[in-house]
């Protein structure tokens, strides 16, 4: 019988995914005050049902500045939680992990949407001061950003402490900080961004601090038998930015703390000047470095699109799971039709069991 990689399950501290196919977090700027609506609910519900194996909420942010967009789901308060939760038990019951990806937008937030041109939004406008590393802008145009002082770095992470907390009450088995896309996390890692002369600015370490402490914050509430992961942009795609071996070597680091356990690979974001080359699998080689040059487990994300493509990612030793974006879009029973290409065993829901033959 084939056994393909993609559908063996896997292990993560107490919890077992059913396979290797991950629902990648996909903002939907659908929310209302950070409150998650219908929508949410029927879009991640869909992909539960459609076979993955662990199913990402948009990311979650910390506080209402920390948003990418007015639209955009928060986890700071009750209201919230209750529906986050909804979400997490519909999940669940489908035999999926629900998993919940948490950040803060730092100085790319206040922005529109993107079926609206992501334009910078003022306060005027219904947009909000936005906080970084600096007071530089992300480009010309968008808003100025407070820098941070220690106060603020403190409260962001007690921010981050508050959702794992809130995020374990309303059920989600997996946690994962956004430390990627040019957001706050990415701002104080990349070289490009960070410019500070305190303990947060300067070498590698330093800049690292701030994730390093937000880790720690998160793990002060998140369970040590639940898995926590980090999204990191692996490389700026700018010279003088995040290079794939400067991740190596933060994530060599990250390994050796012994409470994170994997590392979703993604790029970009930092900078307006970088420029990059997008065609299936793009990403894939940076999850292959980190998994087998740090020794620590990896997501493979980035139009990874076709069964035996992510059975090559894992197959090959490349990356522990996959995490489909688009391609789950498009098609939220894909898991369902991959393991058909693939040969494997799948239980389908029984109420969708009489079209498992199409």
């Amino acid at each position: 019988m084939p056994d393909p990689m993609l559908f063996r399950p896997l292990e993560l501290r107490s919890v077992t995914a059913r396979n290797r196919i991950t629902v990648s977090p996909m903002c939907q700027y659908s929310a209302v005050d950070g409150v998650p609506q219908d929508w949410h609910l029927a879009n991640l519900a869909a992909r539960a049902v459609g076979g993955a194996g662990i199913v990402f909420t948009e990311v979650a942010h910390v506080e209402a500045r920390g948003r990418i967009t007015p639209w955009c789901v928060g986890l700071w308060n009750d209201a919230q939680e209750a529906q986050l939760a909804r979400i997490a038990r519909f999940v669940a019951g489908q035999g999926a992990v629900p998993a919940i990806q948490v950040g803060h937008a730092g100085r790319k937030g206040s922005t529109g949407k993107p079926w609206e041109g992501s334009k910078p939004m003022t306060v005027a406008d219904g947009g909000f001061e936005v906080i970084g590393p600096t007071d530089a802008a992300w480009a010309e145009g968008y808003p100025v950003p407070t820098a941070m002082d220690a106060a603020a770095i403190a409260a962001v992470q007690a921010g981050f402490a508050d959702a794992a907390r809130r995020a374990l009450r309303a059920g989600f088995r997996i946690f994962e900080i956004h430390g990627a896309h040019g957001y706050l996390i990415h701002e104080f890692l990349s070289p490009l961004v960070n410019t500070r002369t305190d303990a947060y600015g300067g070498d590698a370490a330093a800049r690292s601090r701030f994730l390093m402490e937000t880790i720690d914050a998160v793990r002060s509430e998140w369970p040590a038998d639940l898995p926590l992961f980090v999204r990191l942009s692996c490389t700026d795609w700018v010279a003088g930015g995040l290079t794939i071996d400067d991740t190596v070597d933060l994530c060599r680091r990250i390994k050796a703390r012994g409470d994170v356990d994997l590392v979703d690979c993604s790029s970009g974001g930092a900078d307006p000047r970088q420029q990059i080359a997008f065609y299936p699998g793009y990403q894939v080689p940076f999850a292959d470095a980190v998994r087998n040059r740090a020794g620590i487990a990896t997501g493979a994300v980035g139009l990874i699109q076709s069964p035996h493509q992510a059975e090559e990612v894992l197959g090959n030793g490349r990356a522990d799971l996959v995490f489909l974006g688009r391609t789950l879009l498009a098609d939220p029973h894909w898991p369902l039709k991959a393991a058909r290409a693939l040969g494997a065993t799948v239980q389908w829901p029984n109420q969708y069991a009489r079209a498992s033959a199409f």
